[in-house]
């Protein structure tokens, strides 16, 4: 089978980290190669190397073969202009894949132009036809499960989990990310976006992940979080991915300076000490299976170097627990920290 190679579409998002993040996440850790990058304006320039162009008829000659939707636009809705792209995506005989909230395949034109062109629409959002409530094989997954959880949303939950995942691999250990949303299947070819799934179900798909990701050969599985307990808009999915994941260690991210919680009305909402997120994350857990935070993940990124190490120092102070930035300073701390949790022992080379 013919390796995928994406041409990702980011037109008037590729330097927007935030509304650019499937980009930026696939960029970084993409599972296939990116053959390149369209956003007319930054036509002729690279992005970590990898060109980006103005139109698809541009991209073709880089060979892709299947287009991303690169973008998390406000209210998960397409641009108007995007439209003719996606037409022309297809009309070059390029698969579609789509992580926003509206699915592609539900609009008659594009499916029509689709079947004519032999291409699928992939709608990464699509919940299976088939969830249901948790049943209880979460409980019998013979493996360690680590969910990151945050004090806030958009800090860095699947960053982190893909960059432990990435060291503990490099250790030799059956080590799996599991993904729960667009940006996160799109890295790594498979999952759920719980965010999509009917409340009652959330629990239900989280179940169905970890069960997988065992059967893909994870032992120790990083589940990707959502959301945040502390966010009245998203605290629902976050509730009901702790439960239905059931894990036994906790990596809790935070954004050192970050006082109240972003996005949600009705505020100020504070964020508390870390101290306090700790003990209502291990609170919140299900008596069936205590979870408890084995590490801080800070995100460090508005301090520089001497004040970055400071914010870990003093977070590791308040806590008691091993902290770090994974990104800046690598990963190879909270590994520890969540490999000596579990008693896991990381192979040696002979093995």
């Amino acid at each position: 089978m013919t390796a995928t190679r994406y041409l990702i579409l980011a037109e008037g998002f590729s330097g927007d980290r935030h509304y650019g993040k499937t980009m930026w996440g696939v960029v970084r850790y993409r599972r296939d190669a990116v053959a390149a990058i369209l956003d007319s304006a930054r036509a002729g320039e690279t992005i970590e190397g990898i060109p980006v162009v103005a139109t698809v008829d541009e991209a073709v000659r880089f060979g892709p073969t299947a287009a991303l939707v690169g973008v998390a636009t406000q209210g998960g809705r397409f641009p108007p202009a995007w439209i003719e792209l996606l037409r022309s995506c297809i009309a070059h005989g390029l698969d579609v894949e789509n992580g926003l909230h509206v699915f592609l395949a539900d609009d008659p034109e594009l499916r029509e132009l689709a079947e004519r062109r032999g291409v699928e629409l992939r709608d990464l959002r699509r919940p299976p036809a088939d969830l249901t409530t948790a049943s209880g094989a979460n409980l019998a997954v013979p493996a360690t499960i680590a969910l990151t959880v945050g004090s806030d949303c958009a800090i860095g939950k699947m960053t982190v989990a893909l960059e432990l995942d990435l060291e503990a691999r490099r250790r030799g250990v059956r080590s799996l990310f599991v993904p729960t949303g667009q940006t996160g299947m799109a890295i790594a070819g498979w999952g759920i976006a719980v965010d999509a799934v009917v409340a009652d179900f959330v629990a239900g798909a989280a179940e169905r992940l970890v069960v997988e990701g065992h059967a893909r050969g994870g032992e120790l599985l990083w589940v990707e979080g959502q959301g945040a307990l502390l966010h009245p808009v998203y605290s629902g999915v976050t509730l009901g991915l702790y439960h239905g994941s059931v894990p036994h260690l906790l990596v809790l991210c935070h954004e050192p300076g970050r006082r109240a919680v972003e996005g949600a009305g009705g505020g100020p909402h504070p964020i508390p000490p870390l101290s306090e997120q700790v003990e209502l994350h291990e609170r919140l857990a299900l008596p069936v299976r205590e979870a408890r935070v084995a590490a801080i993940a800070l995100n460090t990124r508005r301090f520089d170097e001497a004040s970055a190490r400071a914010e870990i120092a003093a977070a590791e102070r308040e806590t008691g627990l091993p902290s770090g930035d994974p990104v800046r300073f690598g990963a190879a701390g909270i590994v520890d920290a969540v490999l000596a949790a579990a008693g896991i022992q990381a192979p040696t080379p002979e093995e």
